[in-house]
């Protein structure tokens, strides 16, 4: 009798405190969606003068000029969508301020017709997050001042979670209407960081914050690492199936082969282009339009990220690689490789 009532009350427990995902959704759903959609060509994107998702989005150096010129190059080439990282600190620290600026940022890539697929948390790079001036970047190093959001302290505390719940849903509420946003990507890359299982209850967490706000444009968080828990939550609860691959082209098309075997669902690559690792533009973006898949490079215009640099292969000088490794424009709008720009618009405007 004991162990029954024991069960009885482990059973309400789960149904308590275990999130459903009733409002996922389905394949057919996602795919028709995803027929009203051009080819989806685009970068991840932060303007030149921003380190991390802090410097761009604080009002002391949220930067609109920089963004509508940089914009522009995008456009120039053919691209009509960007990857774009907010971040739960400036929400915290003043929603109403952010959603006015997320709003201006959104109508300048209007002007450009490009959408916008927001980022809500990610576990890279530098952690312990902090308002205020942010670092300078170290010459010759990748990224060296991109910072996690919500950050390891927060991660583990989940008495502070009342804040990125508001944080998501309060973001997804206010702009989970508006056609100038394409998709919402919960969480990059959650897996990173040494994380692994530790980040699952967040992750589980902020699809069930998601969901229940339940947009008009699709969810997701994407596949970058073989890490079977997170992988598998994000899998069954995302409305259209992201991934990461820097490999070279024949290794893309197989990944992307197996995608649509196992999901039949729309396929979008948010993060791509290493080219010292043999992605590039020439050779892998013919296979996304091949099979239709969304392709969105890492980084368009290099600047303060030094995303030029590899992420292991930094150079202390900080004399530029021969080879950049991501990137696409200089801040003056001139090109690393004119042949690649030339790839990217004729395949995107056939031109």
């Amino acid at each position: 009798m004991k162990t029954l009532r024991l069960f009885v009350t482990l059973s309400f427990a789960l149904l308590f405190f275990i999130p459903t995902f009733a409002q996922r959704w389905t394949a057919q759903q996602a795919n028709d969606w995803y027929k009203t959609q051009p080819f989806l060509v685009g970068a991840n994107f932060i303007p030149s003068t921003a380190i991390n998702q802090l410097e761009m989005w604080q009002a002391e150096t949220f930067d609109p000029a920089t963004i509508d010129r940089e914009l522009g190059y995008a456009e120039s080439i053919g691209m009509n969508v960007m990857r774009v990282f907010l971040h739960n600190l400036v929400w915290e620290q003043d929603a109403e301020a952010y959603k006015k600026r997320i709003e201006q940022f959104l109508q300048i890539a209007d002007k450009h017709k490009i959408k916008i697929m927001f980022v809500l948390f990610d576990s890279c790079w530098n952690d312990d997050p902090k308002l205020g001036k942010q670092m300078d970047p170290v010459t010759g190093k990748h990224n060296s001042g991109w910072v996690r959001g919500p950050g390891t302290k927060r991660l583990f505390d989940s008495r502070t979670w009342a804040g990125l719940e508001a944080y998501t849903k309060g973001v997804l509420t206010a702009f989970g209407k508006d056609k100038r946003v394409m998709t919402w990507d919960l969480f990059n890359e959650p897996s990173n960081s040494g994380y692994m299982d530790a980040v699952v209850p967040l992750l589980t967490k902020t699809f069930a914050w998601a969901q229940s706000v339940r947009p008009d444009q699709p969810i997701t968080a994407g596949w970058w690492h073989d890490h079977p828990q997170s992988n598998e939550l994000m899998f069954a609860q995302s409305d259209v199936i992201t991934f990461h691959n820097y490999a070279e082209a024949a290794k893309l098309e197989a990944q992307i082969l197996e995608l649509q075997k196992q999901f039949g669902r729309p396929l979008i690559c948010t993060e791509y282009m290493a080219r010292t690792r043999n992605s590039t533009f020439e050779t892998c973006l013919p296979v996304f339009k091949k099979y239709k898949v969304g392709a969105i490079n890492w980084g368009l215009v290099k600047g303060k990220t030094n995303t030029i640099y590899a992420w292991d292969t930094p150079m202390p000088g900080g004399e530029e690689p021969k080879v950049w490794f991501h990137d696409i424009f200089r801040p003056d709008g001139s090109v690393f490789d004119p042949k690649e720009t030339a790839v990217i618009k004729q395949l995107t405007t056939g031109k």
